[in-house]
């Protein structure tokens, strides 16, 4: 009788509970995935500024930083890949929203910074001194 009482409060009991979740190997906000971030923001406004002295065009500037980030941030998936780490497509996720963070962030210091200086829509024969 005792063997049947306990089996009867052993399956009710395993029933009831709630069943234990594994953690989630790879989270959408591990800690390593600000790292990732980060890291794309600077590698991609980095580029980007880099590359001003010798290219005039922003989209040419903007093109430069993002590949500059991206190409480094899929070059250390597949190093993770080919055994020396996890390779991860949500780490990947973040270094391609850093990069566009970055290059948002360039760009529109670019925008703030920049002087355009506009020339006079009428032609005159007049000495003109931009300062």
């Amino acid at each position: 009788m005792t063997r049947a009482l306990s089996a009867a409060v052993a399956l009710s009991s395993s029933l009831f509970c709630a069943s234990a979740q594994a953690t989630e190997a790879d989270p959408w906000f591990g800690p390593d995935k600000a790292l990732h971030f980060g890291v794309s923001v600077v590698l991609a406004a980095g580029g980007y500024a880099a590359s001003s002295p010798w290219l005039e065009s922003r989209s040419e500037r903007a093109l430069v930083g993002g590949s500059f980030s991206l190409t480094l941030g899929a070059g250390k998936e597949l190093w993770d890949l080919s055994g020396h780490g996890d390779p991860s497509w949500r780490d990947f996720t973040w270094d391609v929203l850093g990069t566009a963070a970055g290059l948002a962030l360039a760009l529109s210091a670019d925008a703030l910074t920049s002087c355009k200086r506009t020339q006079p829509s009428v032609s005159t024969r007049a000495l003109v001194l931009h300062f």
